[in-house]
């Protein structure tokens, strides 16, 4: 058992035995260390005020990935590299980033500078990445800017992020490597205790995190934080005894298999966007749109399944294309279809205790067709007011299975069983033959008025995502032209 968070900052090992259990990095760098560049703005992950740099070995390299200090806790850093804004400076010259916002005048008032140099940052150092607008706007859709202007900054971010790298983090990658080897070298458990039985842990291995959640079923389970983290600051909750998934050995893993991909609990969307995006374009463009570079960098897939929100991104998808997710309690393990998880709002099949150890997407076969849209108040970095996904079995044409969810229409992710039913022999290169399914949803849902839609807007939204859907997998030129019928009402409300 180990006794103390082990983290890298400016090259040198901190050891921390008093960490809280939902202690902040924001709150740790501004309150106990001083180091007051990292701002706070909106305290939940949406504006990129409080971001900093995290290094970790990705293949024996060192990644570094874009982090909200605000939703993060302490111990999370375990075995990483800590990089903030005040480190970035080399003997009085400032980093390639910082400089080339000062000649492009990327800085206003400067409270959200800090938070874009950062992400900045992990663009400057990012392997692959294409010299164009679109990836420098993609990076920054985290980051927030009130007085400045986007442009100014995304030129400066096409000046220095797209050169050779060399900076002091470059020249002491093998320090900085060997330094995180050996803390990764050490397979002790992390247990640091508090008062009144509180306490932040971080299994090594997968045997003892099943054995500390079946001892401590009350505690709290975190993987990425972006979405527990925002209990703290949003919601002000106590959670005394918190449990982080991120040091168990292989729950990051994720595998194409000849059937589909497998990924373990602690898989980020980051990491799983590639593999998503070979299953389908548009999984892969819902993936890009799940947050901001920051919470795909740290939030999981499984975190976003287990924590059973009506309005997550990925379910509704995942459930279309017939995902399987494994849970475990104690030596005692299951699967079931991702559908069957979600009972009821705030309620999901697991036993106290039980832990969601991975998740099973399947391919799509030859004679498979798949859509999914997302409509949401933002275009970036926003939660779905209505999701959709499909997926349909065609024979010649005409439908012979379907697989229709939705996200946002119900206190949980859901199948429209009877639309399904009613898109059964049904063509999608014909209308009239699916007029039916369309009427049908308002059988399979009754959404709710809330501050992202309102339920006439969910019924009608959920009404022509379908039909763009079949219109687009119909695929005939003649039958597109007929979306803006669509639009108008011709076959949704002839329904």
């Amino acid at each position: 058992m180990r006794e103390v968070v082990r983290f890298l900052q400016n090259g040198r090992v901190v050891e921390l035995a008093d960490v809280r259990p939902t202690e902040t990095v924001l709150d740790y760098l501004r309150l106990r260390r001083g180091l007051v560049g990292t701002k706070e703005g909106c305290g939940e992950g949406d504006c990129g005020a409080c971001t900093v740099a995290v290094g970790r070995l990705v293949e024996g390299c060192l990644v570094y990935q874009p982090v909200n200090s605000c939703i993060q806790f302490l111990g999370m850093l375990d075995g990483a590299e800590l990089v903030t804004v005040e480190d970035l400076a080399e003997n009085g010259q400032l980093h390639p980033v910082q400089q080339a916002m000062v000649d492009h005048h990327g800085s206003q008032c400067g409270f959200c500078t800090p938070g874009f140099v950062m992400s900045l940052f992990t663009l400057y150092h990012a392997p692959e990445k294409p010299a164009t607008r679109k990836t420098v706007t993609d990076w920054l859709a985290g980051n927030l800017c009130r007085c400045t202007g986007y442009r100014p900054i995304v030129d400066a971010a096409l000046e220095a992020c797209f050169t050779e790298i060399d900076d002091t983090f470059s020249r002491r990658a093998d320090e900085s490597i060997a330094a995180l080897q050996a803390m990764e070298q050490d397979t002790r458990d992390v247990f640091i205790a508090q008062e009144e039985g509180g306490f932040f842990a971080a299994p090594a291995s997968l045997d003892a995190l099943a054995a500390l959640a079946e001892r401590h079923p009350q505690a709290t389970l975190v993987a990425g934080a972006t979405d527990v983290g925002l209990w703290v600051t949003k919601q002000l909750r106590e959670l005394p005894q918190v449990i982080w998934l991120g040091r168990v050995r292989d729950l990051d893993r994720i595998e194409d298999t000849p059937g589909g991909v497998l990924m373990g609990a602690g898989t980020t969307f980051a990491a799983a966007h590639p593999y998503m995006a070979r299953i389908d374009p548009d999984l892969g463009e819902l993936w890009r749109r799940i947050g901001s570079r920051q919470v795909r960098a740290s939030g999981t897939v499984c975190g976003n399944i287990a924590n059973g929100s009506p309005i997550g991104d990925s379910p509704p998808a995942l459930i279309a294309l017939g995902a399987t997710i494994e849970l475990r309690r104690g030596e005692d393990s299951r699967t079931l279809p991702l559908e069957a998880f979600f009972i009821d709002y705030g309620k999901q099949d697991r036993e106290p205790g039980e832990i969601v150890t991975g998740l099973y997407v399947p391919r799509l076969d030859p004679n498979h067709a798949f859509r999914c849209f997302k409509i949401s108040k933002r275009f970036d970095q926003d939660i779905s007011s209505v999701l959709c996904a499909l997926r349909v079995t065609l024979a010649d044409g005409t439908i012979t299975e379907a697989r229709l969810a939705y996200g946002g229409m119900a206190t949980t992710p859901k199948r429209a069983e009877i639309a399904e039913l009613a898109l059964i022999g049904a063509r999608p290169d014909r209308p009239s033959t699916w007029a039916a399914a369309l009427k049908a949803l308002a059988d399979d849902f009754a959404p709710i008025s809330d501050m992202r839609a309102s339920d006439a807007y969910r019924k009608e939204v959920a009404r022509a995502l379908l039909a763009k859907a079949l219109v687009e997998i119909g695929g005939t030129p003649d039958e597109r032209t007929r979306v803006s019928g669509l639009r108008s009402g011709e076959v949704i409300h002839a329904a």
